[in-house]
């Protein structure tokens, strides 16, 4: 059996949250038994709260988003599921290294309730993020071209000014007859403001699935990108795939494996980070099974040689993430869990950042960190970043400004009550260190906002990941967060900048791992399994219980 099909053999169990360590009013319980009831349960379609100060949008002034502008029925009659239109999630971002005004930005527009988009829009800003013009990408037939739904939308600026847009385009259920995958790269000479047709770097049938693509364009040398993802076979496995540009992408080497963890393992969330010397450090979430459990580690790859040769993988940690969810209903929050973000500062140093409930002895998820001083040749053991440790912590994202200074953005509860889950009061946080990580200033971003309201896609979806980027020494948050409109626009995304702060510091990190205990390996691996399904993809291979 797939893993995903046989979840009814794990023994029911309780990990009771602690109110003393979650500070929760109530006790929740991260429990499943047989048939397809483990973990997290699905989300019903929430009920609107009504209105109260409590809930905070951002100043139009800093709304990116706009309307969809798709016709109806653009998607084609044989798309199932729910569209929830005007929701935009999943936001990424980047800044133009020749010219700092220069800012385009990218998401998921109107997201389906099964997965992936009707579309996908790039905005393009030229001047410093206050105003944006908005396209809609050819990734899909809602935006001009040929597949059903988009998904996992990313932007790079190169050395040169040359802008990248890629994201995947599915038709149909994934590894199944008639479906296909492919990774579809855009680029830009104008800043943004147009972009050539779509280039196929890979498209599968039935037979694989690809999955979970991010591309680095190089700030060093002149027309060199680097695109990664991994690709799922139906017989088994999933090998990180790379495709590369020399030439500014008028074309792609062939995509290739740059490393298999065999039939009985796979990769996902692969990306690239480029070290001041040229070297490339492409990190990736590896799944094994062990012991009839999911088990997740985060590992390294090093080429010396932008892209041509691949060193043996390094480990740099386990992943421990348990998912987060509604405290009081354990209705799913869809979050990036299975995934790590990485980015690499001036001084050749690497901060790799990822969801862990090692510190609570699987309680709740916090944000943990993991350093490398040698290019990702040895690695720290993790820390906690998020400040306060009796709250759930998700989706993190990473970013080194020029300056060295490093940013690291999360989302987490800590404004959240017990109302039975009617409204679920979610910030978005910024952490800043001067010093490498030894102390952290923190700021609120965004919030609260009920994340109640955000789209009903197998949990509650702002998306895998969010943007971070910085303009000189002040950071750029790209980010989604749900709205007080109603119904009729879920989500928006917005852009908010937060300049240089003092050397103070109120936030520290915080270390004291915890080995898992079986109940704690058995719900990391039950998060593996939902994040998957969730993707619309079982684990690689059968698994021997």
């Amino acid at each position: 059996m797939h893993r995903a099909a046989a979840s009814n053999r794990f023994r029911c169990i309780s990990v009771s949250r602690l109110a003393a360590l979650a500070g929760f009013a109530t006790a929740a319980v991260l429990a499943g038994c047989g048939g397809g009831g483990d973990g997290p349960v699905e989300p019903a379609a929430p009920q609107p709260p009504p209105p109260g100060p409590q809930f905070v949008t951002p100043a139009l002034e800093f709304r990116v988003s706009a309307e969809a502008q798709f016709t109806a029925g653009c998607h084609g009659a044989a798309t199932s599921g729910t569209a929830f239109v005007n929701s935009e999630v999943e936001p990424h971002v980047a800044v133009n290294p020749r010219n700092p005004d220069n800012v385009v930005g990218t998401w998921q527009q109107d997201r389906w309730s099964g997965g992936a988009a009707r579309g996908v829009v790039v905005a393009a800003s030229q001047d410093g993020a206050r105003s944006w013009a908005r396209i809609n990408m050819p990734f899909s037939r809602c935006g001009g071209g040929i597949d059903e739904r988009a998904t996992d939308p990313w932007v790079s600026f190169g050395a040169d000014g040359t802008a990248y847009a890629m994201a995947l385009a599915v038709s149909g259920a994934s590894l199944t007859a008639g479906s296909s995958s492919a990774m579809l790269v855009s680029r830009s000479t104008d800043g943004g403001r147009n972009w050539s047709a779509p280039a196929t770097l890979i498209r599968d049938g039935g037979d694989a699935f690809n999955d979970k693509n991010a591309l680095t364009a190089d700030p060093i040398v002149a027309g060199h990108a680097y695109a990664v993802w991994d690709r799922l076979a139906a017989s088994g496995g999933g090998p990180l795939m790379l495709a590369r540009t020399t030439d500014g992408g008028a074309t792609w080497e062939p995509a290739r494996a740059i490393f298999d963890p065999g039939v009985e393992s796979q990769t996902i969330g692969a990306l690239v980070a480029v070290l001041p010397s040229g070297a490339l450090a492409t990190s990736f979430t590896r799944i094994d099974s062990v012991g009839g459990n999911n088990v997740l580690s985060l590992w390294v790859l090093r080429s010396a040689d932008r892209g041509v040769t691949w060193s043996a993988p390094v480990k740099v940690a386990d992943m421990q993430p348990i998912g987060a969810v509604i405290p009081e209903t354990q209705v799913a929050i869809r979050d990036g869990s299975v995934l790590a973000q990485m980015a690499a500062g001036p001084g050749g140093e690497l901060y790799a950042v990822w969801q862990d409930a090692r510190f609570s002895g699987g309680q709740i998820d916090a944000i943990a960190m993991s350093k490398s001083a040698d290019g990702g040749l040895t690695w720290t053991t993790p820390v906690r970043l998020s400040t306060v440790a009796a709250t759930q912590a998700f989706t993190p994202q990473v970013h080194v400004a020029g300056d060295g200074t490093v940013g690291v953005s999360y989302f987490d509860l800590r404004s959240d009550t017990s109302d039975a889950g009617v409204t679920t009061p979610t910030e978005h946080w910024l952490l800043r260190s001067r010093n490498g990580g030894a102390t952290w200033t923190e700021t609120r971003i965004a919030g609260p906002f009920d994340l109640m309201r955000a789209p009903n896609s197998r949990g509650l979806f702002l998306g895998d990941y969010h943007g971070l980027a910085s303009i000189g020494t002040t950071f750029l948050a790209f980010f989604a967060q749900s709205t007080q409109d109603g119904g009729g626009n879920p989500t928006d995304v917005y852009a908010l900048k937060f300049a240089p702060t003092a050397a103070a510091s109120t936030a520290r990190a915080s270390a004291l791992p915890v080995a898992p205990a079986s109940a704690f390996a058995e719900a990391v691996s039950r998060n593996v399994e939902r994040a998957l399904r969730d993707r619309q993809r079982p684990l690689a291979t059968p698994r021997n219980r």
